[in-house]
């Protein structure tokens, strides 16, 4: 009797990086009305700008079979720490969510998007070196856990694989990974920042 044989291909790690637009400490209503009337008046003052053409830059990407690359960072966007800790969660589908005392500031965030080229109905596993790291910057690190893989329904991604199966003709694919952000109680303003780690292991 032959034995079957199962070829593996395992991808180098790559590294996708967390961030946040800006921590800004909340200030009195006062003070942010002060704040806002020299921006206005200065708007007002401004003569008009004429319009002007500025080229743009095309970027292609050819991949190799068995191979995935990073489209975009895991971005939790602008917040607004307090005295009392908080979290912000940036789920696969882009959702911005927040608790306790941190509070969302404008529209940005983003998860991580990958993307890769298999074979169609191929088995890929990903897996994530940890499950918890932490972001640095000005002030205390921040942790960031419970990373999430954008499938149906959603995973919680661990070290443990999480399997998925290549469906389009072209053996195409691409996924979304979303956080949990920990906010510390008056964490210091600036922007903080850290690198986790994705594998993929074709079947």
């Amino acid at each position: 009797m032959r034995a079957a044989l199962t070829l593996n291909w395992k991808l180098a790690a790559i590294g996708g990086d967390v961030r946040t637009s800006h921590i800004f400490r909340a200030l009195p209503v006062q003070r942010a009305f002060i704040a806002f009337a020299p921006l206005f008046a200065a708007a007002i003052a401004s003569p008009a700008v004429a319009q002007t053409s500025t080229p743009a830059q095309t970027d292609a990407i050819v991949l190799r079979p068995l191979s995935f690359f990073k489209v975009n960072d895991l971005d939790f966007g602008d917040i607004i720490a307090s005295g009392t800790a908080g979290t912000v969660r940036i789920a696969p589908d882009g959702t911005r969510t927040r608790a306790g005392g941190a509070t969302l500031a404008g529209n940005g965030g983003e998860p991580a998007r990958f993307a890769g080229l298999g074979t169609p109905n191929r088995q890929v596993n990903i897996s994530l070196g940890a499950n918890s790291i932490f972001i640095t910057g000005p002030g205390v690190r921040m942790r960031v856990r419970d990373f999430e893989i954008g499938s149906t329904p959603t995973a919680i991604l661990s070290t443990t694989p999480t399997r998925f199966t290549i469906a389009t003709s072209a053996g195409n694919y691409n996924f979304p990974v979303g956080a949990t952000l920990e906010v510390g109680a008056n964490q210091v303003p600036g922007d903080y920042a850290g690198t986790f780690t994705i594998t993929l292991n074709y079947l």
